[in-house]
């Protein structure tokens, strides 16, 4: 592995490849996608807190062919990643593209969720998105050219039950990112914003985001392999797309989303709660990143523990519940219905101010 002092004292540093920084990438998404960027010619930055899971990325770069540079950082702190920046620059050159794929959430009905970690829910994985982008666009707009990827999910447009740290950070990402697209075309400015919203994807996050539930997590299907979303990641980059829904049936629900809010809201109260949970009860000494990383000794990888799941819809076990999806959907209609039915119908409260004048007009 090539560390920070062997990248600066190399004469050849900087190269002539393209320099990548990917946030989160010391384990899931994050570290499949540094290795793609590698295999696609790139070097790259991985940037995390967990100095072994950092160490495990930076070999896997350097297996792909790609010169990595280990940056240990907090993303929730902006000017600690405004400064890693500028060591990328010093020592690989100048940023080509960079990701913003770290993430943390907490598993438990909102009002269950102290505030503190609510906090940090949303300061990872929303605000590390703003402060890496500050970062990226401090160097790429005075050269006019430049990629910022932010990692979405469906969940930034379909909210559902025990994730609402993790749903509203990602809804404001989508936002954050359109208003920013708008600031950028007021200036002409030919740096490039992308979205990738993922699925359910086989990651170690289930296993090491905080839960509070009392069975273990698990991703909703279909779910698919971190190293296909780390593809489209960088596929996107390069062809600079604007936004990318990964999955058919993600992007399936996506559309009902948009067509009708509440449907998609009955379907997540039904569909979504026990699906996220395994059979599998918690015992109470399960590790949480939160606050503080768990792979500082231990380099965990970037696959979960659902890699015989993670077949995307050809699954045995997804086909299976498709009719039972079927049966939701039809009870999330027909309560979506009812509930229209009765909002549009005045009720005694909204008679009542009516009435009261009424009654109170003097006799005649």
């Amino acid at each position: 592995m090539q560390d920070r002092s062997e990248a600066a004292a190399s004469p050849s540093r900087p190269t002539s490849r393209p320099v990548a920084v990917v946030t989160g990438a010391s384990g899931g998404v994050g570290r499949a996608t540094a290795v793609a960027f590698a295999e696609a010619g790139f070097d790259v930055a991985v940037l995390a807190r967990g100095e072994a899971g950092l160490r495990g990325a930076a070999e896997d770069v350097r297996r792909a062919g790609g010169v990595a540079l280990c940056c240990p950082v907090d993303v929730s702190d902006a000017a600690a990643l405004d400064r890693v920046a500028g060591r990328v620059e010093d020592e690989l050159g100048p940023i080509d593209v960079w990701v913003n794929s770290a993430m943390t959430t907490v598993f438990a009905p909102f009002t269950a969720i102290d505030p503190v970690d609510f906090q940090r829910a949303v300061e990872v994985t929303f605000l590390g998105q703003v402060w890496g982008t500050r970062a990226a666009l401090a160097r790429m707009v005075p050269r006019d050219r430049g990629t910022i990827v932010n990692v979405g999910s469906a969940l930034a447009y379909l909210s559902i039950p025990l994730q609402s740290a993790y749903c509203a950070s990602k809804f404001a990402s989508r936002g954050f990112v359109q208003a920013l697209r708008s600031e950028l075309a007021h200036e002409g400015s030919r740096v490039r914003l992308t979205m990738v919203h993922l699925p359910g994807v086989n990651t170690p996050q289930f296993d090491w985001c905080k839960n509070q539930m009392s069975h273990r997590a698990q991703p909703v299907a279909p779910i698919y392999q971190p190293e296909l979303a780390a593809r489209t990641i960088v596929r996107a980059a390069v062809e600079g797309r604007r936004n990318k829904v990964l999955g058919v049936w993600n992007t399936m629900l996506v559309a009902a989303s948009q067509l009708s809010p509440a449907f998609s809201e009955q379907y997540a109260a039904l569909a979504a709660w026990g699906s996220q949970l395994t059979d599998t009860p918690m015992t109470g000494d399960e590790p949480s990143n939160l606050h503080h990383p768990v792979d500082g000794d231990v380099d965990h990888g970037a696959r979960g523990r659902f890699g015989d799941r993670a077949k995307g819809m050809a699954h045995p076990s997804f086909l299976a519940s498709l009719p039972t999806a079927a049966r939701q959907a039809g009870v999330a209609l027909v309560r979506t219905v009812a509930d229209t039915r009765r909002r549009s119908r005045p009720s005694a409260t909204r008679r009542a101010p009516a009435d009261a004048v009424a009654h109170d007009q003097p006799a005649r």
